[in-house]
């Protein structure tokens, strides 16, 4: 990868000459803060800041930016926060009650990103009530000093993105925006991860559908098709706003950067690629197996058959002597009731062979 410039941001000599610590009693402002980091040239200042001190930090400065992390705030815990960013009523509405599809919306000069997040639910043995695909939400609020992160679900934490945005200091050194391109890159790559999962359970299932003497529940191929419902609903609706960010129109977001949301949207689309494949894969198993069910009825009602027709010769000659009538063949003659079972054995042999031989028994 090559070397990311510093948009002219101050030496880090001068940096740390003017890093100031803050004291670690500094309570957040709000119970659903998860972190709040102050980054000036790409790296963190030291200590604990409360959201407001933060952005005061940073505008005294001049430099750098605000990254604060929340998980499923209410509208009271949000408040504070959304009118020290000047954060718009409706997009803090949306952040709060979630519920939304993958967006880009700009107000103002602050950016609103929605994406839905997803998690592969490992199981021993599909059912009809697995729940494979696991959704969440993460909204960004992001600035040109400030990014405020929002998560619904309990999957999706930002605490890795987070440490390996810190550790690449020339990517931090870049702004907001950096910030949103690497939640960006995490969710897409999220993705890839659970479709790789997906994946191998489809291989599990055709291996079944395809296998002989076996039967593949319809069940559950509605269940991956209802799954694969729900990541297709996570996926497409990405695409608008990652090619936006990408394209240039959006100015907020710097050339150095757009060129690493091309790759992710490079990355969406092998994700969509796949999601598309697997829905018409899963739409021919399911006429697989159904081709096969109706040939195993079809099989069985042969066999059915076959054997009423067996036991019906039998059960017609039985009758036919049944009717007790005095000038009928053989009725007097002593070996007339062996001879009649074993023209009914011999019968019954030879329709057995036949139907064995045209494979209906």
């Amino acid at each position: 990868m090559p070397a990311l410039p510093s948009l002219g941001l101050r030496n880090r000599a001068t940096r740390n000459s003017d890093r100031r610590l803050r004291p670690a009693s500094v309570p957040q402002s709000t119970t659903s803060v998860v972190d709040c980091g102050v980054y000036v040239d790409g790296e963190r200042l030291e200590g604990t800041w409360s959201h407001s001190e933060a952005v005061a930090e940073v505008r005294r400065r001049h430099s750098g930016f605000v990254w604060v992390g929340l998980h499923e705030p209410d509208s009271h815990q949000i408040n504070g926060i959304a009118e020290t960013f000047g954060l718009h009523e409706l997009a803090v509405e949306d952040a709060v009650h979630a519920h939304q599809r993958p967006k880009l919306e700009r107000y103002d000069d602050t950016l609103f990103m929605v994406l839905k997040t997803v998690r592969y639910v490992a199981s021993g043995t599909l059912t009809a009530n697995s729940e494979i695909v696991e959704t969440g939400e993460l909204m960004a609020f992001v600035g040109h000093d400030f990014v405020v992160t929002v998560r619904h679900g309990k999957h999706a934490g930002l605490a890795r993105v987070r440490q390996q945005l810190e550790q690449d200091t020339e990517q931090m050194a870049l702004g907001p925006a950096a910030v949103l391109h690497g939640i960006a890159d995490y969710v897409v790559d999220t993705y890839l991860e659970v479709t790789d999962a997906i994946q191998d359970d489809i291989d599990e299932i055709e291996a079944e559908v395809f296998a002989p003497h076996t039967t593949v529940e319809t069940e559950l191929l509605y269940l991956m098709k209802r799954e694969l419902l729900e990541l297709r609903r996570a996926v497409l609706p990405l695409t608008k706003p990652l090619q936006r960010l990408s394209e240039g129109n959006t100015p907020m977001v710097p050339e150095q950067v757009r060129s690493y949301f091309r790759n992710v949207d490079d990355h969406l689309n092998t994700v969509s690629e796949r999601v598309s494949g697997f829905d018409e894969l899963l739409t021919t198993l399911m006429d697989a197996a159904g081709w096969k069910i109706t040939l195993a009825l079809n099989t069985d009602m042969r066999k059915i058959s076959a054997w009423v027709a067996i036991i019906s010769t039998p059960t017609m000659i039985a009758g036919i002597y049944g009717m007790n009538f005095e000038l009928m063949p053989e009725t007097e003659w002593s070996f007339g009731y062996p001879v009649t079972l074993l023209v009914m054995m011999v019968a019954c042999v030879v329709l057995f062979k036949i139907f064995r031989k045209n494979k209906w028994l």
